[in-house]
């Protein structure tokens, strides 16, 4: 066979196989995975360095997973302060749908989230890594998802001298943040509460220690907003 038919065979071979791979990564060439629960905290507990900072590490564990194309937003509200006003979880995550890392649509829109067809649970709200995150009844339970919310989604409006966000998530000691039951399970008696995945009750406090105490791991759920 002449060299240049070869060489011609051998480059449409490549191109052939370029094509297979990037369609096996998805329309925008990375990894299709919108939603996911993050696979460690930051360091600091309830200091997530705000509401920015936290999107921030969204976007880092995501871009290390192959899935920075997106913008990652963190499912957390915010309490009005400093003439600032509240934000509310839902209002911050896009429209919908979203996937775990293996590909299961966990819900299709926002209302389709904050209802009982959500297909959010222990075994679809996987890590950046495709990992499933201990829960109630594991060796370690960390089945506390740090969220802020109440079941619909919007923030749980303090009272008077209290705090359902570490500080708008900047505390790191004392302070109290609402957390949800990824598997919807857990000790607490009120069957609401342990079913809900982003509103189940309040921890301890905000530092480390004081999360793991209500089992609590300072992990958060984080959704592709594109």
């Amino acid at each position: 066979m002449p060299r240049r038919i070869v060489l011609c065979a051998s480059a449409a071979v490549a191109t052939l196989a370029l094509v297979a791979g990037c369609g096996a990564m998805g329309p925008s060439g990375g990894n299709p995975m919108s939603f996911f629960i993050t696979s460690v905290n930051p360091g600091k507990g309830g200091d997530l360095g705000g509401l920015a900072g936290a999107d921030r590490y969204c976007q880092s564990l995501a871009a290390s997973a192959g899935a920075g194309h997106k913008t990652w937003r963190a499912y957390l509200s915010t309490a009005a302060l400093n003439g600032q006003p509240a934000v509310n979880a839902r209002d911050r995550i896009g429209t919908g749908p979203w996937t775990n890392a293996k590909g299961v649509v966990v819900a299709t829109s926002v209302a389709d989230l904050h209802s009982a067809n959500a297909k959010v649970g222990k075994d679809t709200s996987l890590t950046e890594k495709g990992d499933v995150v201990s829960g109630f009844g594991d060796a370690v339970n960390r089945h506390d998802i740090l969220t802020g919310s109440r079941p619909d989604g919007t923030l749980a409006v303090p009272e008077p001298g209290k705090d359902t966000t570490c500080g708008n998530w900047t505390k790191s000691e004392g302070g109290s943040a609402i957390v949800g039951h990824h598997d919807h399970k857990g000790t607490n008696p009120d069957p609401v509460a342990n079913a809900s995945w982003n509103s189940a009750h309040g921890t301890l406090g905000c530092s480390v220690d004081q999360l793991k105490m209500s089992g609590s791991a300072g992990l958060m759920y984080c959704f592709a907003t594109n």
